[in-house]
């Protein structure tokens, strides 16, 4: 921002609070259940191995990665990273957040549409995301609305990924809690309320991000369509 609007904050304030809920809800939980157990007695290394052998899957590569819940998928190089403290630790927390991966794996390896557009769009929406509010407040405070209109298309690329990656992950979590139950990995209803509480901590944080840029985007179009003008 490069003034101060009111209404930026009215729109944007309430998305940005919920996001940091929704941090809390997932360190919260995550810490929770890290120390909790499961009757499987599978850290999170030994379960990613089981869940992608059974899924056919073998070929995908285990990596250890650094930091706290920095897990993930990579569909581009078939690579599931987990972080330390998952990999090493034979708890519910771990399990949860290893089926998940295995989740976006598996929609990989059966062509989910909304993974593929998601993996398609990132390298616009990597430039979208600086040089898209930068050409444009460029060309909206020096009245160059070609500019400005770019700017915005690019930002938008943001509001497109944002909203493919609730279904994806919604999608990749359905698939986890089908996985540990099936599997027999999780063991009684205190097991799956735990791994519940973790995947749906985790959820929350991917809705108050798209809330976020799409509220950005939203005060973006009424700066640009005479919502707001400069002073």
């Amino acid at each position: 921002m490069f003034y101060f609007d009111p209404l930026y904050f009215i729109m944007v304030m309430p998305a940005v609070l919920l996001g940091l809920y929704a941090q809390y809800r997932v360190k919260s939980a995550y810490n929770k259940y890290l120390r909790v157990g499961n009757a499987s007695r599978l850290t999170g290394m030994d379960a990613a191995r089981q869940l992608l052998g059974a899924a056919g899957l073998s070929h995908v590569t285990i990596e250890g990665v650094s930091g706290q819940l920095t897990d993930s998928y990579d569909p581009r190089s078939k690579t599931l990273r987990l972080s330390e403290g998952v990999a090493s630790s034979a708890s519910v927390a771990s399990m949860a957040i290893v089926a998940h991966e295995v989740g976006h794996a598996i929609q990989d390896e059966r062509a989910y549409a909304p993974l593929r557009l998601r993996s398609f769009i990132v390298p616009g929406v990597q430039v979208g995301a600086w040089a898209g509010p930068l050409l444009f407040f460029i060309g909206f405070f020096f009245n160059i609305e070609p500019l400005a209109w770019i700017g915005l298309a690019l930002f938008s690329l943001m509001a497109v990924f944002a909203l493919v990656t609730l279904p994806t992950e919604f999608n990749a979590s359905s698939r986890a809690m089908a996985l540990l139950t099936s599997s027999g990995m999780i063991v009684g209803q205190a097991e799956e309320k735990g791994a519940r509480a973790v995947l749906n901590a985790a959820a929350l944080t991917y809705v108050a991000y798209a809330m976020q840029v799409l509220m950005q985007l939203l005060y973006y179009v009424m700066l640009l369509t005479g919502g707001r003008r400069r002073r």
